[in-house]
């Protein structure tokens, strides 16, 4: 495992403390560290359906369905997730001081250098240009870190989110952190090629404007902030590339996912530009 990866114990406080506060995430029953290398934690499971809205499922007459009842409550959710005090729910030490995005570009350098398997140059120019680009950080919340549809369960029938899952990536940061990584899901396949009207799913400009009018905020310039995100989407499948090498890969699709590394970090060089790297 690489440092830091798959903290199931930061995971389950996190859980622990946003389920007291009556958001919606699986209860958090044990925590079990006797193996420094293996702990484990005990979930409620939670019935409900996933949102089938993104990727090749966006066209499927059930997706519509699944969106229209899936964004407004996700809408609320979010919103509720960045107004929490960390110091009140206690989590004022869940993340470290100073700017997140330079932390998070130190963090995924690392991450991706400890993996490395091949030689990406827009990677290297990413690497120096972002941490000389960061912008300024305005407020802290908890930031998920991998907040998308995908990460959520549905009520069955209601517009509802039952539980938001995966929380290994969170800490205390900037929230723009987790609304411009929301914001990308309009430019992948799925969403981007999708009749939004008829899905019932706001522009990926009135979702920026819905999102800033509620926390008082401007909307940015996005291209750093997208450059960043797909930056550290290539850390990250960099770092299932190195696992495929060192033989701890169980996952079928990492092949898969590892490929991406490269048309990661072109992408992301192409937002970097955008935003004035050259």
């Amino acid at each position: 495992m690489l440092p830091s990866a798959h903290a199931v114990d930061r995971e389950f406080r996190v859980i622990a403390a946003l389920s007291k506060q009556g958001f919606p995430v699986a209860k958090a029953y044990a925590l079990c560290t006797d193996d420094a290398r293996d702990r484990l934690r005990l979930l409620h499971h939670v019935d409900g359906r996933g949102p089938g809205v993104l990727g090749s499922h966006a066209a499927e007459p059930d997706a519509g369905s699944t969106a229209r009842r899936s964004s407004p409550a996700r809408s609320r959710r979010w919103r509720k997730l960045h107004t929490y005090d960390p110091e009140a729910i206690g989590l004022g030490d869940f993340g470290k001081p100073g700017n997140y995005f330079a932390r998070q570009v130190d963090r995924w350098t690392k991450q991706y250098r400890a993996s490395e398997t091949q030689h990406i140059p827009e990677f290297e120019k990413l690497a120096e240009w972002l941490p000389k680009t960061v912008p300024q950080q305005e407020r802290v919340s908890i930031v998920h870190g991998d907040y998308r549809l995908d990460n959520m369960i549905f009520h069955a029938t209601e517009p509802r989110v039952q539980a938001v899952l995966d929380w290994e990536l969170s800490t205390l940061g900037d929230p723009m952190a987790d609304f411009t990584y929301l914001l990308m899901q309009w430019t992948m396949p799925g969403l981007a090629d999708a009749d939004l009207k008829a899905l019932n799913i706001p522009s990926m400009e009135e979702a920026a404007q819905i999102y800033c009018n509620v926390t008082g905020s401007a909307v940015p310039d996005l291209n750093w902030y997208f450059s960043y995100n797909l930056f550290r989407l290539a850390g990250i499948t960099q770092g299932i590339a190195g696992r495929i090498r060192d033989g701890t890969a169980a996952n079928a699709k990492a092949i898969e996912s590892a490929k991406r590394t490269v048309p990661l970090s072109q992408a992301s060089w192409e937002y970097a530009q955008k935003a004035g790297a050259k």
